[in-house]
């Protein structure tokens, strides 16, 4: 109670333009709460075992975590932290995404070769849908037609119709797909490759690889730059790539596909989220245990906030 208590104080007193970020501490069994504004922790709450995967409803009610090894979606009031209830999800969820209506929700079950699809409203599962072997990352396209899931061992993104969840497109990447990002308009797709070390950018309409994005840090060893997380500005001209061990997020032109600059952050960088304002970008670090805080505009790492231990996920409460 102490816990809620706290928050529901810090809560009344922050500014209105400040907004909740939460990140999931895999190995902490946890989520850290941070304000977007003072860059500062309000409190961590535990989660349930191994959360990953992390979002949260349009209208920021409902705050979904995958909590892997309890094979369920756990759901919490964002301004609690209260557990509200639980959905089914299949074996092992790792990774997810919301329609962008905010329901259904699409699970990648890693163990089962599936892409389960939940109904959060009525908590029913509404399909499986055999994918690749080892299905992670999951993406929506911006109308909301075409759910992506991308398996790491086939090393393909697969594109599903959400209307008769059937996928209709398969489209072969580079070793170990990890994540898979629309930008706003729906005109390109990325998809990362973790051990082919690529950002392969697709047309969705074709479904053909248009560019490969590949990645060179001095001083770094080629097997170090691992492409994990992708993260897309509104209005389509940065991409962020979180390159894993070599502990750099690249910063990449999104109008010619070209790497710009590669930003220092912490340890094992995996997944990032914007602030709906986009002023800032938040990378989990699960080695260093933290989170760096990127300026969008300046292109540049603010600061460092410690959280969890092995900070996974990360998602900003909408405004």
């Amino acid at each position: 109670m102490r816990h809620l208590l706290t928050l529901a104080a810090v809560l009344a007193a922050e500014p209105a333009l400040a907004n909740r970020v939460f990140v999931t501490n895999e190995k902490g069994n946890d989520v850290t709460v941070l304000d977007s504004e003072t860059l500062e922790v309000i409190g961590t709450y535990p989660v349930g075992n191994r959360p990953r995967g992390i979002t949260i409803s349009p209208d920021g009610t409902e705050l979904y975590v995958c909590a892997s090894d309890d094979n369920l979606v756990r759901v919490f009031d964002p301004d609690t932290m209260e557990e509200m209830h639980t959905l089914p999800s299949g074996p092992d969820p790792e990774l997810f995404v919301l329609h962008p209506s905010g329901n259904p929700l699409y699970v990648a079950n890693e163990d089962d070769n599936l892409v389960t699809v939940v109904d959060v409203k009525t908590k029913q599962v509404l399909a499986e849908i055999p994918v690749g072997v080892e299905p992670e990352g999951m993406g929506v396209s911006p109308d909301g037609k075409i759910v992506i899931n991308t398996s790491e061992t086939t090393n393909m993104a697969h594109f599903i119709d959400t209307d008769t969840y059937q996928i209709v497109a398969n489209v072969l990447v580079d070793s170990r797909p990890r994540f898979a990002e629309y930008n706003h308009d729906g005109t390109k797709l990325y998809v990362s490759a973790e051990i082919g070390g690529t950002v392969s950018v697709i047309d969705p309409a074709t479904q053909a690889i248009i560019d490969k994005i590949t990645f060179e840090v001095p001083g770094v060893l080629p097997e170090a730059i691992q492409p994990v997380g992708v993260r897309v500005t509104s209005d389509g001209k940065k991409v962020f790539v979180a390159l894993g061990p070599s502990n750099r997020v690249a910063v990449i032109d999104g109008e010619t596909d070209e790497v710009k600059d590669y930003l220092l952050v912490g340890q094992r960088v995996w997944q990032m989220a914007f602030t709906p304002d986009e002023k800032y970008l938040f990378t989990t670090n699960g080695n260093s245990n933290d989170v760096s805080v990127i300026d969008v505009a300046a292109e540049k790492v603010v600061k460092s906030v410690p959280v969890g231990q092995q900070p996974w996920g990360v998602v900003v409460a909408p405004n």
